[in-house]
């Protein structure tokens, strides 16, 4: 199962109780985890982030994507932030082992169901993007909703990539597209003069010349009495974000300003926060593993919600159905990825890191903590085939007791079938960089690869225990079975 996070943005920043309407049409959708709402009143937006696999993301923003087209009226909108949609921009992540190809994938399909079901047109942009100049976020909503709606209909360059060439009436256009993790950063400074902000915003933004992946705007927050320089740092890697407000604070000092604070919108990579603080702290050589929280995750078995290495094999050792060998086989999975994210840990040049190299140890760090979760999932699911074969023996002619067997069956299956295809993806992933690490941690990475082998192998008997059952209860089971040949081939 590919993860994916969204980050819809919506044009209303001011009513509460709509913001949360839109927000609670996500909440609803089994499978979808609201992350975080944001909303800016001067911007008039507000930001909502959303985690979950493709299907349940792409039901969820289209639920989304209608209380915002029913409430939101654009011919009486008006914000410091450009806008062109209702729903302004729709960007799908790749978190894990997703790829961006996926991402790109899902963008398109909700592309389809927009046009289609809301009647809004939609652009495709960044990986998405099907014209070279939509990459660009900025140029697709070039004129905002105004301009789009008086010329959507006349310059072929702005046909929309899904719907008729109008826009619509209350609710306008939208931006669908697929991109890698973004930093909203914004930075305060001590003046309200917004013609400063804009200044030093095209001295820092890249395509004006200034920091690489990095786009700027001025505004003026009317609220604060203070102009703004607001930021999108589109790889972090590139222009980390000390970088980014060392660069404000050297423009803002040829007018005669400072930076009075600046802020994160949103949700950010937390080795993002680390880079910061090792560039103000001059912390050269700093091991991030030393830090508290990481420390304890490592011991508790990966954080929240997970118990202790001894606790969990003791229970595994124990005469009880759960855990079994489809929890012991994602935890072998989620201590291999941790070895793999050691020893890439070391062989990443702090000063000049490989972008491949940086990628794998990304997709480690999201694997093992999935591996963690399917752990419980998978005494979960077991523990639930067995609740339903005890309320079918108390009530054998109840059709929906036979169905619920079935599916709680068809549970047991996928959960250790996830964890074989994970394993056997990210094992792919760290064999194809093993000969640009460290010689002297070869056998470290050996044993993670084994450890993503023995947990492949071990999820993927538990798949096959489940199948004569599953097909007893007339369920199809080809998709199980011809996965199981595949991953057991090593095609």
């Amino acid at each position: 199962m590919s993860r994916f996070e969204c980050v819809p943005n919506f044009s209303e920043g001011r009513d509460v109780d709509r913001i949360e309407r839109i927000a609670n049409a996500a909440r609803e959708v089994p499978g979808v985890t609201v992350l975080d709402v944001e909303r800016n009143a001067d911007h008039h937006r507000s930001v909502v982030s959303l985690v979950g696999d493709g299907d349940a993301l792409l039901e969820a923003v289209v639920r989304m994507m209608r209380v915002a087209t029913k409430e939101i009226d654009l011919t009486h909108h008006q914000g410091e932030h450009p806008r062109m949609g209702a729903t302004d921009v729709v960007p799908f992540v790749p978190l894990g082992t997703a790829t961006m190809a996926d991402a790109v994938r899902l963008a398109e399909r909700l592309g389809e169901r927009v046009a289609k079901e809301l009647g809004i047109p939609v652009y495709l942009y960044g990986a998405a993007a099907r014209r070279p100049e939509r990459a660009d976020l900025a140029k697709v909503r070039a004129g905002q909703f105004e301009g789009i709606r008086d010329t959507i209909g006349t310059d072929p360059r702005r046909a929309p990539d899904f719907g008729e060439a109008r826009v619509h009436p209350t609710a306008g256009a939208v931006a669908i597209g697929a991109r890698p993790v973004l930093i909203a950063y914004n930075a305060y400074l001590t003046t309200p003069d917004v013609a400063v902000a804009k200044r030093i915003a095209k001295a820092v933004r890249a395509r004006d010349g200034g920091l690489p992946e990095v786009k700027a705007l001025g505004f003026e927050i009317t609220e604060r009495h203070r102009a703004q320089v607001s930021m999108n740092l589109t790889d972090y890697r590139v222009t980390p974000i000390h970088r980014a407000l060392e660069a404000v604070r050297r423009e803002a000092q040829r007018y005669g300003v400072g930076v009075e604070e600046s802020e994160i919108v949103g949700l950010v990579p937390e080795d993002a926060l680390f880079e910061a603080a090792e560039y103000y702290l001059q912390l050269h050589a700093f091991d991030r593993s030393n830090v508290l929280e990481r420390k304890v995750r490592s011991i508790d078995a990966g954080g929240p919600g997970h118990e202790p290495i001894a606790s969990f094999a003791g229970r595994l050792a124990a005469r009880t159905p759960t855990p079994g060998g489809g929890s012991a086989a994602a935890v072998a999975a989620a201590l291999g990825a941790a070895l793999g994210e050691m020893v890439l840990a070391y062989s990443i040049d702090p000063t000049k890191p490989n972008e491949e190299l940086a990628s794998v140890a990304q997709a480690l760090t999201a694997g093992r903590r999935r591996f963690l979760e399917l752990a419980d999932e998978d005494a979960a699911s077991y523990d639930g085939v067995r609740s339903a074969r005890r309320a079918r023996k108390e009530r054998p002619d109840d059709p929906a007791l036979q169905n619920a067997v079935a599916a709680a069956l068809e549970r047991a299956a996928s959960v250790p079938l996830e964890t074989a295809q994970l394993a056997r993806a990210l094992a792919d992933r760290l064999r194809a960089v093993a000969e640009r690490t460290k010689a002297a941690l070869r056998s470290d990475l050996t044993t993670a690869l084994a450890m993503f082998r023995a947990a492949g192998e071990g999820a993927l008997a538990n798949v096959a225990v489940n199948l004569d059952d599953l097909k007893a209860a007339g369920r199809p089971i080809e998709r199980f079975e011809s996965e199981i040949a595949r991953l057991s081939s090593g095609s």
